[in-house]
């Protein structure tokens, strides 16, 4: 099994939070677990006040009870380290552990996230208590995993930061010439002569918004180090609990596409990835698709974990809507059809008070069985011992790769120009919407994962080019790969340092273009272009450019630059490369995707209306066909080959059409392997 050996099928529960309630509630939580078939939950999230009620004592007491208590009733055990949170004493006594604001506010103790990742108090205080929760509950069999902290998040602009920062600078760069080199500093007369010269960007110093800086080199390295800062926090908490438990592996519980802290650098440090799936209200299916294809890609394709979402509501959006019937478990088989081995929420028993009253839990204020999601949560709960071990393990054969770069996305986004409207992560959504609409499965890999094994390589927007990313780019093409990317790509190196000699950079042989200039369009403005003789939108930016050996299939229809290329294909050795030089619509992408995965021969799952979502896994025991209906009404699929349906566990035969009820699931294993 991926994250535990003791785990023998999708496991199922969630936070659990008894130390707000009395003793005889939890008798009554261990009864309603059973009824929902809830086998797993995660523990000790934030308990850290009550373990440490001063510098120097510990009571395990309450813990102690509880944990014997979940142990006797037969459930498995995530158990969380507690260091989301510190002490309010510890607030008093330590001021330097509190954060300060990019805007220069120092907090006060409260909230959650406000932990500064650099404060020596923090560090001290927060590995001592992973240590003690790791030598007292060492011999707990049902402990599966460990989880350091909570969502780490919460960027800081302390002295201790400042400090931090300059070492972590001096580290990288190792002289003074070489990092006013990397920061082009000779621009507005910012050369530094010494190290404690340099003071951190925030809105005292380089931003004039907070996230518009007039030095982008050094915001950039400070988006890093503020990454690295909070890596190094869990690492530290990691290391000693992996000595003492060597055995159990470690998390954190991640928050999809988070701008703060580089995901892809993380998930080298933890054993599993797991993460918290929050969707707004209206996201689309592949918004939310995108995100747990992310948590699989950031571990080259290893199953993950799904460690929160609500049963039924949120309480933080501006509008909570409830979760409709039926929604709980789609969402829920979602997350498993793209890669999950657990469905995992929070919270199991509704709080009382403060801001989360209000969100959803599998225990409801009620305080009973009797409720519309609880009945939902118990139905899903038989499913999943249905199921058993069936899909743990599976894997999705993808081959075609989307490249998302935390790299990127800082430095696009702190950029001064060209458009304050351009979303590095829209950008490569609008090109994940085309693939998931033609179900086509993906991978979404950063810039150090290997491209060998795919046959279509789409990076939107790769303004940064780090390292010798062209040349794995290059070689890839050669070899016969398609390669796609987009307007406003090749721009820079990995500091943020234009690359000179003509746009786009060290792309330009395997594109065979060179772009002049990149257009602007105001929001509501757009150019248009022809493809397959159909008229699109040319929104955003659009990139004037000449060909160097590609060929031109669609061209701007007005401007000055009206006839000039705006789509071009590129023969470069045995493979092909594509430049897209603006942004279009979903129309746009879904017909291009189709028409290069045709080209390569990269077939979908299958056929389906637009509102079923199809996907694959496979494992030993066999290849797994998920069917999902997003939509509000019934919907029919036609099956290409003959099935077998795990939760019936009824035969179906192929070309034979199947039904599939407003929000409802299928699980067909081939029958080949049934």
């Amino acid at each position: 099994m991926t994250y535990s050996n003791k785990v023998s099928k999708i496991v199922y529960g969630g936070d659990y939070n008894p130390e707000q309630w009395s003793e005889d509630i939890w008798e009554e939580d261990m009864r309603m677990f059973k009824l929902a078939h809830i086998d797993i939950v995660t523990l000790n999230v934030f308990s850290w006040a009550s373990l440490q009620p001063d510098e120097n004592t510990y009571d395990f007491t309450k813990l102690d009870k509880i944990m014997d208590m979940v142990r006797e009733n037969g459930l498995k055990v995530c158990l969380a380290t507690s260091t989301g949170a510190h002490p309010a004493w510890m607030a008093k006594k330590y001021p330097d552990i509190l954060r300060t604001e990019i805007n220069g506010l120092k907090r006060k103790f409260g909230g959650r996230h406000n932990s500064c990742p650099n404060s020596p108090a923090y560090h001290k205080y927060s590995v001592r208590l992973a240590e003690k929760l790791a030598e007292r509950y060492k011999s707990y069999d049902n402990i599966v995993a460990w989880h350091i902290s909570n969502e780490f998040g919460g960027e800081c602009y302390c002295e201790n930061c400042e400090r931090a920062f300059r070492v972590w600078l001096k580290d990288k760069y190792k002289t003074i010439e070489e990092l006013n080199r990397v920061w082009n500093t000779a621009f507005w007369g910012h050369t530094f002569y010494d190290w404690d010269e340099i003071v951190l960007p925030n809105l005292l110093s380089e931003h004039f918004a907070p996230e518009r800086t007039m030095f982008q080199g050094i915001s950039l390295d400070y988006k890093r180090f503020n990454s690295d800062s909070m890596l190094n926090c869990f690492q530290e908490e990691y290391d000693i609990i992996k000595k003492i438990t060597p055995d159990i592996p470690i998390t954190t519980n991640l928050m999809g596409f988070y701008p703060v802290l580089d995901y892809q650098k993380w998930a080298n440090h933890m054993d599993f990835a797991s993460w918290d799936s929050y969707p707004s209200n209206g996201d689309s299916m592949a918004k939310m698709a995108m995100s747990h294809d992310l948590i699989r890609g950031i571990k080259k394709g290893e199953p993950f974990v799904l460690m929160e979402q609500t049963p039924s509501v949120t309480n933080w959006q501006p509008y909570n809507a409830l979760k409709r019937p039926g929604v709980m478990r789609l969402w829920s088989y979602q997350a498993v059809a793209h890669g999950a081995d657990a469905i995992m929420f929070f919270q199991m028993r509704r709080s009382i008070g403060a801001c989360e009253k209000f969100h959803g839990a599998v225990i409801d204020h009620a305080g009973h069985e009797n409720t519309r999601v609880f009945r939902e949560l118990e139905a899903l709960g038989a499913e999943l011992e249905k199921i058993g071990n069936m899909t743990l393990g599976a894997k999705t054969d993808a081959k075609a790769a989307l490249v998302f770069d935390w790299d990127n996305w800082w430095a696009v986004q702190l950029s001064a120009g060209p458009s304050c409207e351009l979303q590095y992560y829209e950008e490569v959504l609008a090109y994940y919407t085309a693939l998931h609409s033609n179900h086509i499965p993906v991978d979404i890999i950063g810039t150090e994962n290997d491209l060998s094994g795919y046959q279509i390589v789409i990076a939107p927007v790769l303004y940064m080019t780090k390292g010798n990313y062209d040349e794995k780019i290059r070689q890839f093409v050669k070899e016969g790969g398609t390669f796609v990317t987009t307007f406003l790509s090749g721009i820079t190196e990995e500091h943020d340092l234009v690359i000179t000699g003509g746009y786009p950079g060290p792309l330009r042989d395997i594109m065979g273009i060179w772009v002049e200039e990149t257009d602007a369009l105001p929001k509501g403005s757009e150019n248009t272009f022809s493809y397959k003789g159909i008229k699109y939108p040319a929104k955003l930016l659009c990139d004037i450019m000449h060909l160097e050996g590609a060929r031109a299939l669609s061209s701007y229809e007005t401007e000055f630059y009206a006839g000039t290329p705006v789509i071009v294909k590129n023969e470069f050795g045995k493979g092909s490369s594509y430049y897209i030089g603006t942004s279009s619509n979903g129309e746009f992408y879904e017909e291009f995707i189709k028409d290069i995965c045709m080209e390569k021969g990269v077939k979908p799952v299958c056929a389906t209306p637009k509102e079923v979502e199809a996907t694959e896994r496979k494992n030993e025991s066999g290849t797994y066909l998920f069917y999902l209906n997003h939509g509000e009404k019934e919907n029919k699929v036609v099956l290409e080959k003959d099935y077998q349906d795990i939760l019936t566990d009824t035969f179906y035969y192929k070309n034979e059409e199947l039904s599939l009820k407003a929000r409802d699931v299928m699980i067909l294993k081939e029958a080949a392997d049934a």
